[in-house]
Formats: C-alpha cells, structure tokens, sequence
C-alpha cells in the first residue's frame, strides 16, 4: 500500500504544514504519510485526510 498524498496536496497546492494544523494531527505522522515513508496507518489519520480533502480512501491509498 502506498500513500498518494502528496500528489493530492500538490494538487490543492496545500502543505503539510496547514494539512496538520487543520484537521489538528501531529505535523511528523502526516509529513511521513507524505512522504510515504509510514509503516502503519493511523484510522484517525485516514479518517481525517479523506474528509478534509473530500477524496474516497482509494484516492489516498494506492495498492501496488
């Protein structure tokens, strides 16, 4: 499983930065989820993410 947050907040042309700060999640686990670097993922997390940026959860999450 891959993250394909990054091309989302590309596309929005949003930042981790404002990401974490408005969904109020800690800045290192989305900059890691970003980054596709994170081995879990947090239901929260994707919870969030999804309704924040309006997308299905497999527009944030690729199968590869």
């Amino acid at each position: 499983m891959h993250s394909n947050l990054k091309n989302l907040l590309n596309e929005r042309n949003l930042s981790i930065r404002q990401v974490s700060k408005d969904i109020n999640y800690r800045f290192e686990t989305v900059r890691q989820l970003y980054n596709d670097e994170t081995k879990h993922y947090p239901k929260e997390l994707i919870t969030k993410l999804c309704e924040y940026l309006d997308v299905p959860l497999e527009d944030l999450l690729k199968l590869k």
